[in-house]
């Protein structure tokens, strides 16, 4: 559209359709004193704006038939709707006038702190989302990168209305969004409706300056002694961008070192033929779970493992996982590469299988590339990935390089972080 905004729409043969608003905007683009903003900003979306008060809201949603959500994560922020497709210019009113013209009542405002205070208790019963956030910190410290999305719990009590308007002002640029669709869209009719309805977005003045974080080998421990309890770890590589070469490589990495749950899947673990999962079997019951998780960002990224374990055993299964990592750089087979590339294929396409999907991968793609990478593309750079491409990467990107690593509960066994670094570059006889 002529203010720099995108429309994109995938046409598919259902009754209903969904249609959402994604902003290059989360808490990555926030300052330490208002981290919490952008999550802070998606609750308020639905307490009602000029036109409609929150209950008219609610009830219009309710009498379509319809859905409204929204979620913030690190760098977007997404506003969907899915509805009848006889709805759709109403979905489209709806999301434009919540994002242009919400109240951000006073009332409201200090209603949702306590809301979100409880969000934030809630999270933190959550082990695994918080060694994640704790990962970030450890990798990325002071960068905004760093930072929870929720935001301290200071920020929560203090932010004001200027905060958030301050930040709808500086973040929600014509440019930065997408308004994407899926489902019966008549993709003609959708741009007349968003280029009438999201009128009131200005276009910005340039770029905003980014930096890329700098990535930090350090480690945060958080000992307890609780009886029994498990130790929760995570160990972070650094990773790469969205568009780099080397990220559809990492995707398969992540899935040749695949994930592992104790007495889990249709294969006893120690006939798998997935090296990693039979040598943790073996380990004996203490090794309880492990998963590989890749995670890209505008211009970095995070590559690692997060595992639970009981204390004995804790030494010995890093040991394993550090040892699986590093050894891709010299060992990998023909059938680990294939076997990884099926999986990830099956995760891709499989993933795509409603409108709220599709319309979720359109916004994404076209804020993290520009444009929609087309099924074929994809295939065809997948299947150029072999052998000799994964040891490159392993190599160059994994073998002997810093980690960042956080672990939580019962760590007496827990090997320092310069042992750790040095078994990134362990050789096996």
């Amino acid at each position: 559209l002529p203010s720099g905004m995108r429309v994109a729409s995938q046409y598919t043969p259902d009754e209903t359709v969904t249609v959402g608003v994604w902003i290059d905007a989360g808490s990555r683009f926030e300052t330490k004193d208002n981290n919490g903003t952008a999550h802070f900003l998606e609750h308020m979306a639905f307490k009602g704006t000029k036109r409609r008060n929150r209950i008219q809201l609610e009830q219009e949603i309710e009498n379509m038939g319809g859905h409204l959500n929204a979620y913030t994560s690190r760098e977007q922020t997404v506003y969907y709707a899915k509805c009848f497709k006889s709805d759709l210019r109403n979905g489209v009113d709806i999301l434009a006038d919540i994002l242009q013209h919400s109240t951000l009542d006073q009332g409201h405002l200090d209603f949702e702190r306590g809301v979100i205070l409880r969000e934030m208790e809630e999270v933190e019963k959550t082990t695994e989302e918080v060694i994640f956030d704790r990962l970030h910190l450890t990798a990325f410290h002071d960068s905004p990168l760093g930072y929870t999305i929720l935001g301290p719990v200071e920020n929560i009590q203090s932010i004001t209305q200027e905060h958030l308007r301050e930040y709808v002002k500086e973040n929600y640029l014509a440019e930065r969004i997408v308004v994407a669709a899926a489902g019966p869209v008549d993709h003609g009719e959708l741009v007349r409706n968003s280029e009438e309805l999201f009128s009131h977005f200005r276009s910005g003045d340039g770029k905003r300056k980014e930096e890329k974080p700098a990535f930090y080998g350090a480690e945060l421990l958080y000992r307890s002694q609780e009886e029994g309890s498990l130790a929760h770890f995570a160990v972070g590589y650094e990773g790469v961008p969205w568009t780099h070469p080397d990220s559809l490589t990492f995707m398969v990495i992540q899935s040749i070192i695949g994930n592992y749950k104790k007495n889990e899947g249709l294969v006893p673990a120690k006939l798998s033929s997935n090296r990693l999962t039979n040598s943790v079997a073996n380990l004996g019951p203490g090794a309880e779970s492990f998963s590989a998780f890749n995670t890209c960002y505008k211009d970095t990224g995070l590559f690692g493992f997060y595992g639970e374990s009981d204390e004995a055993t804790l030494d010995g299964y890093l040991d394993e996982l550090l040892f699986a990592v590093s050894n891709l750089a010299f060992s990998v087979t023909e059938e680990e590469v294939e076997r990884g590339k099926r999986q990830l294929k099956t995760t891709l396409f499989g993933s795509l299988d409603s409108t709220t999907a599709i319309a979720e991968d359109i916004g994404r793609q076209l804020l993290v590339y520009g444009r929609r990478i087309p099924l074929a593309e994809l295939l065809l750079r997948l299947d150029a990935i072999n052998i000799e491409e994964v040891k490159r990467v392993a190599r160059e990107r994994l073998f002997d390089k810093d980690v960042a690593v956080t672990a939580l509960g019962p760590l007496s066994r827990m090997p320092p972080l310069v042992e750790l670094r040095r078994r990134t570059a362990a050789r096996r006889l």
